[in-house]
C-alpha cells in the first residue's frame, strides 16, 4: 500500500516491496531465527540412544515383572549416585512394593556398592532373579562382566527399559543446564546493554561479581553465619549490590566528568575489584553461609526456578525502562550523538555515570545470585564473565558504535551464546575450541554490526 496501484504491477516494484519485507523481518527476528536454527542444529547432531528413567519407564519394568515373577521372587532395583537414575531406582522399588512384591533390595551409590550388596546376599544364601536398573548403571563393569564375577547367579536376568533416539539437546535437565548458565550472564547484560547503547563498555562486571558474592557473603557471616535468618541473607544481598554499584559509578564518573577511555576505566575497575575481592576474603572462600542463602538460586516457586521467575521481571522493568521512559529515551540519545543530545537538553553526563551505575548494579545481582547457587563466596567468581556478556549483548544486535540495541535482543543473544556453549559441550569439545568458536562468533556479530552501519 506504499506504491501507487499501477507500479505494484510492476514486477520491479513487487520484488523490490518483497526484499523490504524481508530486510525488515530480519532486523527484526533475525536472531530469533538464528536462535532456532542453532537449537534444531545441535538437535539433529546430538541424536542418540537413550536410556528412559522416567515414570512411564518404571511402569513398563513393573509391567514385564508382573508378567514374568512372582510375588516373592527377589529382586534388585539398582541406580547410580546423584543421576536420574538413583530416583528411577528408588520410584521403581516403591512401585514394586505397592503392587505386592516383598523382597525387593534397593542399591542406590557406585559399583562398589552394588559389589557389597551383591556379596552380603551370597553370604545370606539369598539368590537374586532379577536385576532392574536404567542404561547407565548398565554399563558399569560389574553388570557387563556379570556371569564372570558371580556365576552362581547365571539364571539373574537384567531388565531395563527400552530405549529409544531423542536428540540429548532436547533433555529436560539439558535445558535446566542452559537456563543456569544463561542467568547470571543475562541478568548482567541488562546494565551491559545500556552502557554499549551509550557507545561505553563495562569490562569490571567479571570482578563485581566477586565483589559482591564476597561482601555479601561476609555480611552474613558477621550477622550469625550458618545460624543467621533470612534477613542476613537480604542484607547482604543489598550490601554486595551497593557497593558493585559505588564501584560502577566511580567508573563511570571518570568517564563523564574527565572523559577517560571507557575501556581503560574499566580495565581499572576490573583489577581493582578483583584486588579487593581477595584483599576483603584473604584469598579464601567463605562457606558459613546461612541456610536460606541457596533459596534464590537454587529454590522453586509455583514450580518455576527463582532465578527464571527474577530474570523475567528483571527484564520486564528493563524493557519498559529503555522504551517508556524519558531516561530511556536520553540514553538511546547519547549513544547516537553525545553533542546532539547536549544541545537538546539531555544530561549526558549525568546519563552516562547512571548507566554504568545500572551496569554495576545488575553485576552486583548477578553475583548474589551465583554466590546463592553455589552456596558461598570466593574471590575467584566471575572469570571471563566480562567477555560472555558483551558477546550477548553485541550478538543480540546492541552496535559498539552506540545508539544501537534492544534488551529483548539482549535476551536472546545470551540464549544463542549458552546454546552454542551447551551445544558444544554436549558434542565433547574441547574448552579451548570452545573458546575459538565464541571469539569467531563474537567477530562476526562485530562484523555484521559494521557492514551495518556503513551502509546506513
Amino acid at each position: 500500500h506504499y506504491y501507487p496501484k499501477r507500479y505494484i504491477e510492476n514486477g520491479y516494484f513487487i520484488i523490490e516491496i518483497e526484499a523490504v519485507m524481508i530486510k525488515t523481518l530480519m532486523k527484526n527476528y533475525g536472531m530469533v531465527l538464528v536462535l532456532i536454527a542453532l537449537c534444531i542444529l545441535f538437535s539433529i547432531l546430538t541424536i542418540k540412544e537413550q536410556n528412559p528413567d522416567s515414570e512411564s519407564a518404571a511402569n513398563q519394568i513393573v509391567k514385564n515383572i508382573q508378567q514374568s515373577y512372582a510375588q516373592n521372587d527377589m529382586i534388585l532395583t539398582v541406580g547410580s549416585l546423584n543421576k536420574d537414575s538413583e530416583t528411577f531406582a528408588v520410584s521403581l522399588k516403591e512401585k514394586l512394593e505397592f503392587n505386592g512384591y516383598k523382597n525387593i533390595v534397593l542399591v542406590n551409590g557406585i559399583p562398589r556398592d552394588l559389589r557389597l550388596a551383591l556379596d552380603s546376599l551370597k553370604l545370606a544364601q539369598k539368590n537374586p532373579v532379577l536385576i532392574a536398573t536404567s542404561g547407565d548403571v548398565v554399563k558399569w563393569r560389574i553388570i557387563e562382566r556379570f556371569p564372570e564375577f558371580y556365576p552362581e547367579l547365571a539364571d539373574c536376568e537384567i531388565i531395563i527399559p527400552k530405549t529409544y533416539f531423542w536428540p540429548d539437546f532436547l533433555r529436560k535437565s539439558n535445558f535446566v543446564a542452559i537456563v543456569d548458565r544463561i542467568v547470571v550472564i543475562a541478568v548482567i547484560a541488562i546494565g551491559m546493554t545500556m552502557v554499549i547503547i551509550t557507545g561505553g563498555i563495562d569490562l569490571s562486571v567479571g570482578s563485581l561479581i566477586a565483589v559482591s558474592a564476597v561482601v555479601s557473603t561476609i555480611i552474613m557471616k558477621m550477622m550469625g553465619g550458618l545460624e543467621a535468618s533470612g534477613w542476613a541473607v537480604f542484607i547482604g544481598f543489598l550490601s554486595g549490590i551497593f557497593a558493585c554499584g559505588i564501584l560502577g559509578g566511580f567508573g563511570g564518573f571518570l568517564v563523564a566528568k574527565f572523559k577517560v577511555p571507557p575501556f581503560i576505566t574499566t580495565l581499572a575497575i576490573m583489577l581493582m575489584g578483583r584486588g579487593l575481592a581477595f584483599m576483603i576474603t584473604g584469598g579464601f572462600s567463605i562457606y558459613q553461609v546461612p541456610k536460606t542463602l541457596p533459596w534464590i538460586g537454587q529454590g522453586t516457586t509455583f514450580g518455576f526456578p527463582n532465578t527464571v521467575i527474577l530474570l523475567v521481571l528483571l527484564y520486564f522493568i528493563a524493557y519498559i525502562f529503555m522504551s517508556r521512559t524519558h531516561i530511556g529515551r536520553y540514553i538511546y540519545a547519547v549513544g547516537g550523538n553525545q553533542e546532539a543530545a547536549h544541545l537538546s537538553g539531555v544530561p549526558v553526563k549525568n546519563i552516562i555515570i547512571f548507566v554504568y551505575i545500572i551496569s554495576g548494579i545488575t553485576a552486583g545481582i548477578g553475583g548474589c545470585i551465583q554466590a546463592s547457587q553455589l552456596n558461598t563466596g570466593t574471590p575467584n567468581m566471575g572469570l571471563m564473565y566480562e567477555l560472555y556478556v558483551i558477546a550477548a549483548v553485541v550478538v543480540g544486535g546492541a552496535s559498539l558504535s552506540g545508539g544501537a540495541g534492544r534488551i529483548l535482543g539482549t535476551l536472546i543473544g545470551a540464549f544463542i551464546i549458552s546454546v552454542i556453549q551447551n551445544g558444544m559441550n554436549l558434542l565433547g569439545m574441547e574448552s579451548y575450541t570452545q573458546q575459538v568458536m565464541l571469539g569467531l562468533v563474537i567477530l562476526i556479530a562485530v562484523v555484521i554490526d559494521k557492514t551495518r552501519i556503513g551502509k546506513l
